[in-house]
């Protein structure tokens, strides 16, 4: 299907993203998805939104020209189109329209491969489903009703599809508690084995599946394309020195990810918060990587993951630039500390992440005896929410803890104390 894609440049938004860059991003996440041969791209500027079909009448009229010319059969705005503007749009271009939360979720929909990626796409896909549900669609009559005292005002089409929603994602949330169980166990299980865990996070195409490879072995999708990776993976390393980690390759961030994805992915990203180090890939030849750098801090701290969790940054890509600048960053990679610049194509600076991830890590894990009154029973859920107890006895007044924890587990632990 040909497809036109619109970045929407809100000139009222202060905090907006140079359109050039967007622009481009947009256009990556549209090639991302099978079946899509993208026929144009451009830049809207926008003084103000209109409420019901986002554009002024003039410009609509110039699109639509345009679509009709190019034989474009979809159309894609990068960035939030209520359901109100969406029904309107399609109407005056008579083609289908996905703003941009709707085209990752398609994206996320064609990658998930394991059966809790496919639940977690179907539980965001379904609650942004239920958030387009408007009164104003034609189909949405009323679907039956009563006479009199005899019936009541019945049940609008609105209200059943709701309802019918309403009730599939119930189910999706029930069958995915059940997959946060299971991450629980296996979280606790490899807490039992003195193993620390080493996270990989970062921008979408940072390189973090190449770099899982590289340091792996293992021959995880990498790809140059937008959420080449979405389930996540997860293999034993030995690091030179002989201490042996557990590396998680995860999901890609990106900025405006929609609300429903971050949701529903929460289990996959619990790996990350529960991580003993984080590896914060950015692909330091792009353009915006430092913009792209306080966007994944940003999700990372809406996820929980605090100051205690120690982040090393690895500044990837670096073959791609310039010799002279490639040399720059090198210099400054080395004067910054917790930072590597490497290739993860080349192997570049492979050996000297390597020894920052053993260094950072320090020594491993370490078991506890403790004792937590019952009145502290929120110390004793973050325990067991950590994977961190090996055995546990109640005894008067409380419970007796074997724990195993890292140096930065045990500190938490502490600091949870009354």
């Amino acid at each position: 299907m040909r497809a036109y894609v619109l970045h929407p440049d809100l000139l009222s938004d202060r905090g907006r993203r140079p359109a050039e860059e967007a622009l481009a991003e947009a256009v990556a996440l549209a090639a991302a998805l099978p079946g899509i041969e993208v026929a144009g791209a451009d830049t809207v500027r926008l003084p103000k939104v209109q409420p019901g079909k986002l554009f002024g009448a003039g410009k609509l009229a110039e699109l639509k020209a345009r679509f009709e010319e190019l034989g474009v059969g979809l159309v894609l705005v990068d960035g939030a189109v209520s359901p109100v503007q969406q029904r309107n749009l399609e109407r005056e271009w008579k083609l289908k329209l996905l703003d941009r939360t709707g085209l990752i979720l398609e994206i996320f929909a064609d990658r998930a491969r394991t059966r809790e990626g496919v639940l977690q796409v179907e539980l965001a896909a379904l609650t942004y489903q239920r958030s387009r549900l408007v009164r104003a669609w034609t189909h949405l009559e009323r679907q039956r009703g009563g006479m009199g005292f005899l019936g009541g005002p019945g049940e609008t089409q609105l209200e059943s599809d709701r309802r019918a929603l309403d009730d599939a994602i119930l189910r999706l949330r029930r069958q995915l508690d059940r997959v946060v169980r299971t991450r629980e166990l296996h979280r606790a299980a490899r807490a039992r084995v003195p193993f620390p865990v080493v996270a990989l996070v970062g921008y979408t195409n940072a390189g973090k599946s190449t770099l899982f490879n590289r340091l792996t072995g293992a021959e995880v999708l990498a790809r140059d394309m937008l959420f080449a990776t979405l389930d996540p993976t997860m293999r034993a390393v030995v690091l030179p020195g002989g201490q042996k980690v557990i590396l998680s390759d995860t999901v890609g961030f990106i900025s405006a990810l929609p609300t429903q994805l971050v949701a529903a992915f929460r289990a996959t990203l619990e790996e990350v918060t529960a991580a003993d180090l984080i590896l914060h890939v950015r692909d330091i030849a792009h353009r915006e990587s430092e913009l792209q750098s306080e966007e994944v801090r940003r999700i990372l701290a809406s996820l929980g993951v605090g100051e205690a969790t120690p982040v090393i940054e690895v500044w990837n890509k670096i073959d791609l630039l310039p010799e002279a600048e490639a040399e720059a960053r090198r210099g400054q990679a080395a004067r910054t500390p917790l930072c590597v610049a490497l290739s993860a194509v080349t192997g570049e600076g492979i050996a000297a992440l390597a020894d920052a991830v053993g260094a950072a890590l320090g020594t491993e894990r370490v078991e506890r005896t403790v004792f937590v009154p019952y009145a502290e029973g929120r110390r004793r859920a973050w325990a067991h929410a950590q994977g961190v107890v090996v055995a546990e006895e109640e005894v008067e007044g409380g419970h007796r803890l074997r724990l195993r924890l890292t140096p930065r587990q045990e500190q938490q632990f502490r600091d949870l104390a009354p």
